[in-house]
């Protein structure tokens, strides 16, 4: 029997075919407006849910799937996917941690390269003709300091300790034994400890506004926040202001609260540098992704454990 999948996601279209190959039939809604038509005139036979976190799945929209078994999030967040409403239905869940991990931290680094070397800046001053030698900090030596030592944390700290010589602090839910990292245990505390702070724990309830105005005047005025997990991890208009006073020196960001909307307020700061949610899209990311979307659906399917169950 062919297993029918709603594909809400719109950013690995061109490794669905994976999931068709091996005998899935996809009904692609990437808009708001497609993925209402499709749950209205397909709900009764879709089985599975490919989504992300910030599209996520509602309960409306799991009561309206009398056939769904099981729900599939590409990234590590599921912030959106109302998992109480699945739990009570016995719909599995599961997530992509460390699909695009190696994609993500390399996004990071540049990210904060970026905005301490000030090369978007630089860049453009001169192709205007201009030629501003402007003295920026080194990364080389520095404290790292990450929110979040899962996969994509675990992939930043190596590249800081072994390719750019780095302290590495952490903060997590509770220490790791398997890291040679050093264990702050608050963000304050991880704040103090770092000269950059970057953020990579999944969004939800349990990590809102993690990075307020207390933690941003730790980081001090020569510090630097990357931000490539989840908006609501940060407080804006906190982050905002110390960024326009001179609290932080600067901020590189890939998610924002309300996105594809980045506020105003953000785009006119000279220490900013903004990218648009691709931290984890790669061709290698995506296809790893979806790769491991159709071993959690095999394995479902097949009345097996799934590889990465998110639990409520």
């Amino acid at each position: 029997m062919t297993q029918t999948v709603l594909v809400l996601v719109e950013t690995v279209d061109d490794y669905l075919p994976l999931l068709e190959d091996s005998g899935f039939h996809l009904i692609r809604a990437p808009t708001p407006a497609l993925r209402a038509e499709a749950i209205a005139r397909h709900g009764g036979k879709i089985d599975a849910v490919l989504t992300r976190g910030p599209l996520g799945l509602h309960a409306d929209e799991i009561g309206a799937l009398p056939a769904l078994k099981i729900i599939c999030v590409i990234g590590a967040g599921h912030e959106q996917v109302d998992l109480a409403a699945a739990a009570a239905r016995g719909i599995t869940v599961t997530n992509g941690a460390g699909a695009n991990a190696t994609a993500v931290a390399d996004h990071a680094m540049a990210l904060l390269l970026a905005v301490v070397r000030d090369i978007p800046r630089a860049d453009a001053s001169t192709r205007r003709g201009e030629w501003n030698r402007v003295i920026s900090p080194s990364v080389s030596g520095k404290r790292l300091g990450i929110l979040g030592l899962g996969a994509v944390g675990l992939a930043i700290a190596k590249r800081a300790a072994q390719g750019f010589d780095m302290h590495v602090s952490y903060h997590n839910r509770s220490p790791r034994s398997d890291v040679p990292y050093s264990y702050c245990d608050s963000p304050l505390a991880l704040a103090q400890a770092s000269d950059f702070l970057v953020i990579a724990t999944p969004g939800g309830a349990h990590t809102r506004q993690l990075i307020d105005k207390p933690v941003l005047e730790a980081l001090g005025a020569d510090g630097f926040l990357v931000n490539i997990a989840r908006a609501s991890v940060v407080n804006t208009i906190d982050m905002v202001e110390a960024l326009r006073n001179g609290v932080i020196a600067g901020a590189a960001l890939d998610v924002f609260d309300d996105e594809p909307a980045v506020p105003d307020a953000l785009k006119a700061l000279p220490n900013t540098v903004l990218t648009p949610h691709v931290a984890g899209q790669s061709p290698d990311a995506a296809r790893d992704t979806v790769a491991l979307v159709l071993k959690n659906l095999q394995a479902f399917f097949a009345g097996k454990p799934v590889l990465t169950p998110v639990t409520l």
